[in-house]
């Protein structure tokens, strides 16, 4: 076996062609590295001195821990998105495009966060309740301060992933797929104020930069 795999790098032809099929994960992992690099130093550099985002509305929405669910979901979500546009894209048009909506947000998300360091108050001293739920939220918080929330990724993401489905060649005949997508996507939205990781001022504020992104990069005609 250890043979066989070293002759298969050996061999330039073999060599070009595994080049040719997954040449296109570079841009994706080098902006990963790039993205958590930047991130983690403001998740260690941004602790107390910050603008507290805050509306009227979040002291009306409740506590439901049952939507830590969706919100740890949007890990597998956006994720299998982006693999699944890479492997059934062919043309890797519609992968390209999925990058450049979800990277450029996640660029903008980064800059504010440094230049207009946020966080919010909104989290509750004590769980309400006890249960597998919120043990899992309080396990959350313990790795992630609430702090570079505007505008919430979650929130952006979720609507990239679910446009990119929706938009995509490989998927326009799975109507269930899309469906899923769409449900999925809306849990995730609603999840992020359900247990306080975000302020409807965050949420809202990442659909508006969804929508002009979708606009630029879906609607307009361009070759990616």
């Amino acid at each position: 076996m250890r043979e066989r795999i070293l002759n298969y790098f050996h061999d330039k032809t073999k060599r070009q062609v595994l080049w040719n099929q997954y040449k296109h994960l570079i841009p994706l992992a080098a902006y990963m590295l790039f993205y958590m690099a930047w991130w983690s130093h403001l998740e260690d550099t941004v602790t107390t001195n910050f603008r507290v985002i805050h509306m009227g509305i979040d002291d009306h929405i409740p506590f439901l821990e049952i939507f830590i669910i969706p919100y740890v979901a949007w890990f597998a979500y956006v994720s299998l998105t982006v693999l699944a546009l890479f492997f059934r894209d062919e043309t890797k048009r519609d992968y390209y495009r999925c990058l450049i909506f979800l990277c450029t947000g996640m660029t903008l998300f980064l800059l504010v966060s440094t230049f207009m360091p946020n966080g919010h108050q909104l989290r509750p001293v004590m769980m309400p309740r006890d249960n597998v739920f919120t043990r899992m939220i309080a396990a959350l918080w313990r790795t992630d301060t609430p702090t570079n929330l505007w505008p919430s990724i979650h929130v952006y993401n979720s609507l990239g992933a679910h446009f990119a489905i929706a938009k995509s060649k490989a998927f326009e005949n799975h109507r269930f797929l899309r469906a899923g997508s769409l449900i999925l996507a809306m849990s995730i939205i609603l999840s992020t104020m359900f247990i306080k990781q975000h302020s409807f001022f965050d949420v809202m504020t990442a659909v508006f930069l969804a929508i002009v992104m979708y606009v630029i990069v879906y609607k307009r005609k361009q070759e990616v």
